[in-house]
Order: structure tokens, then sequence, then C-alpha cells
């Protein structure tokens, strides 16, 4: 199989699939013309690993959970404990972005948007003590 059509079933685009293939994540089969001929295999593995990139996993977690999945002798702890970092750094990132809205929404309700040159929002943004503690 081709890269273009391992690319529409792994749902990848080629580009993504040859970055994959240089840091070692696929190895496809190399034919005596130089092309790649990608198996079943291949595909299943492109596949995995773009649903966990999806899911925001990093390129390093990628390398060790398709490890994981390939050997059978795994124990889904090890599996479980890459998951649950992953998920405490996701609840870490929406509670930071939860509290720049509160600060945006904050400053935004502040200002009255007329034609006053006076503008909290700028006057936060150019107060350095403000945007070290959030507000």
């Amino acid at each position: 199989m081709n890269i273009g059509d391992v690319a529409d079933r792994a749902g990848l685009p080629p580009k993504t699939i040859r970055y994959y293939e240089d840091i070692g994540l696929v190895t496809p089969h190399r034919g005596a013309n130089g092309y790649r001929a990608f198996t079943e295999t291949d595909v299943h593995k492109l596949a995995f690993l773009a649903r966990a990139r999806t899911l925001g996993f990093t390129i390093e977690d990628c390398r060790t959970l398709l490890a994981l999945y390939e050997d059978e002798s795994r124990a889904s702890a090890e599996v479980k404990h890459i998951a649950e970092e992953h998920l405490a750094q996701i609840d870490e990132k929406l509670r930071q972005l939860q509290q720049m809205r509160d600060t945006l929404a904050h400053l935004v309700h502040a200002c009255h948007g007329d034609d006053r040159p006076d503008c909290p929002i700028l006057s936060d943004l150019a107060n350095t003590e403000a945007g070290r503690s959030g507000r």
C-alpha cells in the first residue's frame, strides 16, 4: 500500500506519516524502487497514533503507548498511569484557562466601551503586577 492510501485509511496527512517514520514510530518496508510499502499493521499503528494525538498525548507518550499496545505481557497499570498523568495535565490547563477567562470577563465587564480614553483592559495589560497575580 502506498503512502496516499495509508493516509486516507489512517486519517493522517502523508507529511505526518513521513514524520512518524523519521522519528521511528512506524517503519514501513521499502521496495527495491525505494518507495514505502505499508502493511495493514502499519495502517493500524498509524490510526492508533492519530487517535492518541487527537486525545492530546505527546509524541513520547504515543511512543510509550504504542510499545505497551504491542507488548502482550504489559500491565494495564502502566497504561493507566500515563493516561492519568495526561488527564491531570488537561485538568491543569482547564483550570488555567478558566482563570484567564474569569480575569478577562472581569476586565470586559469593567470597561465602559465608550468614547472615553480610560480603559481597564489596557490598564491591566500595562500593569505588570496585575499580570503576575492573575488580576
